[in-house]
């Protein structure tokens, strides 16, 4: 590996990492659709940036696109609190006019600027390295390496100082402004960050692909576990390993980084969303098999249990007529009575059933709740 793929290799886990982090927190409190709404808002907060300093590298981006995700946020809020306009049609009314008014600026003055409207959508990453940071005539690796870096570690020590009160301003806001705290402080600390991490990782990966950074990671490790912290370290982990990942499918395929990157975290959502245990679809599809199966036999061994001791038990008992019985097609009754027979349920005479002190204790219990 030659010391440019490196940078870039390194550019993406920092770039994942520091996406990772705050996504967390917008899944947590279901405002992921804030994300895609800032990654495209902040475009003619980059575009006027660029006008006045003429340099793509100046930290002016940075802040006028915080500025500008900042004002996404507060146009949001304002439309919600007219009560006439719900969160996601606010969204929609809010993002795609700042996004517009970008394009139209880019489109107008695009033949006297390098600024190219395919790049701010979709990004590359493999030129990242290309832009470098140079101090007293020594090249010191690229731009971006040093922003990311540094939007990680402010992302980190933010999310570690002000750890208990993010999280209980994201699971109970009433609670926090109760004890003292300022949730609407919290609240757009969190959104300047994410406004600076779009813009910081908008530069390699494009206003749509950090999308997934930010999400991707965050909703996989929401799936895993219960516990804040562990999601965190499981975003940033699943962050990491999807960069990596991603880098080394687009090197053999010889396709976009950026692109690989997001389609591997979307790949890999899908396969925790079937695999993890007891909340992933398979776990939920084989919970409802056994429940089914449960509820039948219970339904069993309470009908044998109302028409115990009494005259017409015997017949109620027949298996060949126990479907008519239950109202059960007959090839269900024939399952349902091998599993109540199996888990000792039931025991079989002949051709008729009678209840075990298990089946019969299950049955009394259901009946009693």
């Amino acid at each position: 590996m030659s010391l440019e793929q490196f940078y870039v290799l390194l550019i993406a886990i920092f770039t994942a990492s520091a996406c990772a982090l705050p996504g967390v927190y917008l899944v947590l409190r279901r405002m992921t659709l804030m994300s895609d709404a800032i990654s495209h808002a902040i475009l003619p907060g980059i575009v006027l940036a660029f006008f006045l300093t003429n340099s793509l590298s100046s930290p002016l981006l940075i802040l006028a696109a915080a500025g500008t995700g900042m004002l996404t946020v507060v146009c949001v809020e304002l439309l919600q609190m007219t009560g006439l306009v719900k969160e996601d049609a606010a969204i929609g009314l809010t993002f795609p006019a700042l996004f517009s008014i970008g394009v139209i600026l880019i489109s107008r003055y695009s033949n006297n600027i390098h600024l190219d409207l395919d790049t701010v959508l979709l990004g590359e990453l493999a030129y990242a390295p290309l832009n470098k940071l140079r101090i007293g005539g020594y090249e010191l690796g690229p731009v971006s390496l040093y922003v990311m870096g540094a939007l990680l570690c402010l992302n980190l020590v933010f999310v570690l100082l002000f750890y208990k009160e993010l999280k209980l301003v994201t699971f109970d806001v009433g609670l926090a402004a109760t004890l003292g705290f300022a949730p609407t402080v919290i609240h757009y600390g969190l959104m300047t960050l994410v406004s600076m991490t779009t813009v910081g990782a908008f530069d390699a990966m494009g206003s749509i692909l950090v999308v997934a950074l930010i999400v991707g990671p965050a909703a996989t490790a929401y799936l895993m576990t219960d516990g804040l912290a562990r999601m965190l370290i499981f975003s940033v982990t699943v962050g990491c390993m999807n960069a990596v990942g991603g880098y080394f499918i687009a090197d053999v395929f010889d396709v976009s980084i950026a692109g690989a990157i997001s389609t591997l975290t979307f790949l890999v959502f899908g396969l925790v969303l079937l695999v993890v245990p007891q909340r992933g679809l398979i776990a939920i599809a084989h919970r409802h098999v056994r429940q089914k199966w449960e509820f039948a036999q219970t339904m069993l061994v309470i009908h044998l249990l109302n028409h115990e001791g009494l005259p017409e038990a015997e017949e109620e008992s027949e298996i060949v007529h126990l479907h008519e019985h239950l109202q059960w097609e007959p090839t269900f009754a024939s399952k349902v009575v091998k599993h109540a027979l199996n888990n000792k349920y039931v025991s079989q005479t002949a051709t008729q059933l009678s209840l075990t002190d298990r089946g019969r204790s299950i049955a009394r219990k259901a009946l009693v709740q």
